[in-house]
């Protein structure tokens, strides 16, 4: 059994090597009289301290969602995967799924209506060194994927997570406790004591089939979803209780009086405000209901057209991307930034410069907040776009391009007003015209 065999915790001589064993369960305590009696007298029950900030922190969802730029009706999808070869990030279990399963993550789910995230065990960003690391997920992220600091920001990851997707680590055991529902992508029952907790949990947890369509699988998991008690129950049996029993337990070691202010734990910071910023070419599909709602769908590069998506399509690129001569063919140029960056001027003098050099363009919007883009049209509109809800305002740039095109060389007057839906979400977006077009659009270069 990993970590509780006598050649882990008994010396040479066969006395135990620490004066104190801690142990989170009594159940654990049962399997280690089981793998080695002998280190029993030294067992004790003092909870998990890094349950307990979990627990204690959850008030604070919400705001980690924020920090990761997950907005109001998007779902959060956690990557994660522990340090064994295999484990989803390794590569010699019976199917390498990752690099399979990475690009369809960012470019199969609609990026307006999830965010992916990952965290990744220590030990890999250790052993590979995190050059690599950001080398293998490179096109990830720039699809949109978010690396989470693997100390510092993944508590606050799974607590903000809506589904975790993950193998047989203790961040998907962490995540079923906590009652978030698990989709698992790798699993290794031989390298897990049969009889354990965490080898329940995988047997009984739903399975990723990677070969099927993602978005299906992810609305099937949050459907069916039912918290395991295992998890829950096993993960701690005095929960909230760990930095008392841990405290005693310390200062009857060193052998003084224990301090009369309560025993607490440091609560999980704030992680810093990190929004997707995506320079992969986006696939965007619009589509005008009878009531006048604009219903756009984004995909981040994607391999074929999306299952089940419909309406008129246009291709959003981000100035940054890689290959720049995809802005040849783009028909949205995007840029987000501070309105006052004097790198660029101006938001206006950013965007007549773009339309000039990409004569494709018929559209560049200048995003300067969550709500906020200012817009610039290849027919000589000029508005400014701001919506009441926090988002991705591009996507409401890529409503206004179909609005405003009703036809071949035909611009529709500016509207007053967009109503605008992503998934679930409905963001109503006030369009200030800042300068008149010339009511048909112009022809590249003109």
């Amino acid at each position: 059994m990993f970590g509780l065999g006598p050649e882990w915790i008994l010396t040479a001589e066969g006395a135990p090597i620490a004066d104190a064993m801690v142990f989170s369960h009594p159940e654990q305590i049962a399997r280690l009289a089981e793998s080695c009696p002998e280190a029993v007298p030294t067992a004790v029950l003092a909870g998990d301290p890094c349950f307990d900030r979990i627990l204690a922190a959850r008030h604070h969802r919400d705001r980690y969602r924020r920090a990761l730029g997950v907005h109001p009706g998007q779902r959060l999808v956690l990557l994660n995967s522990t340090w064994n070869p295999t484990s989803l990030f390794g590569d010699s279990g019976p199917e390498d799924v990752l690099p399979f399963l990475l690009p369809r993550l960012t470019s199969e789910l609609p990026a307006d209506e999830y965010r992916v995230a990952a965290v990744l065990h220590p030990n890999i960003w250790h052993g590979h060194g995190p050059g690599q690391i950001r080398l293998w997920l490179d096109k990830a992220r720039r699809a949109g994927l978010a690396l989470v600091d693997p100390l510092e920001g993944w508590r606050q990851a799974l607590i903000a997570a809506d589904v975790v997707l993950g193998d047989f680590g203790s961040v998907s055991y962490y995540a079923a406790a906590c009652g978030t529902p698990v989709l698992l992508g790798a699993t290794d029952p031989e390298a897990l004591g049969a009889a354990s907790p965490v080898a329940e949990f995988v047997r009984d947890a739903p399975r990723l089939d990677p070969y099927g369509a993602l978005p299906p699988q992810l609305d099937k998991l949050l459907a069916e979803h039912r918290p395991l008690d295992g998890p829950a129950t096993l993960t701690s049996s005095v929960p909230g209780q760990s930095a008392a029993l841990l405290r005693g337990l310390f200062y009857r070691m060193i052998g003084i009086p224990e301090p009369a202010a309560p025993a607490v734990l440091d609560p999980l910071p704030l992680p810093p405000y990190e929004p997707p910023l995506r320079t992969a070419p986006l696939r965007v599909l619009t589509r005008t209901t009878a009531d006048g709602t604009i219903a756009v769908q984004r995909f981040a590069e994607p391999r074929y057209e999306p299952d089940g998506a419909e309406g008129e399509g246009h291709l959003a690129v981000h100035e940054d991307t890689l290959d720049p001569g995809v802005l040849e063919s783009a028909d949205v140029i995007l840029r987000y930034g501070e309105a006052d960056d004097p790198r660029f001027g101006s938001p206006h003098d950013w965007a007549a410069e773009v339309l000039d050099r990409y004569r494709s363009a018929s559209l560049a919007a200048y995003v300067t907040g969550p709500r906020e883009c200012e817009v610039l049209h290849r027919g000589g509109l000029r508005c400014r776009l701001a919506s009441d809800t926090a988002g991705d305002p591009a996507a409401h740039a890529s409503a206004l391009l179909a609005r405003l095109h009703t036809g071949p060389a035909v611009v529709a007057p500016a509207p007053t007003t967009l109503t605008v839906r992503t998934g679930t979400r409905l963001a109503r977006v006030r369009v200030t015209v800042v300068r008149e077009g010339t009511g048909r659009a112009a022809r590249p270069g003109s």
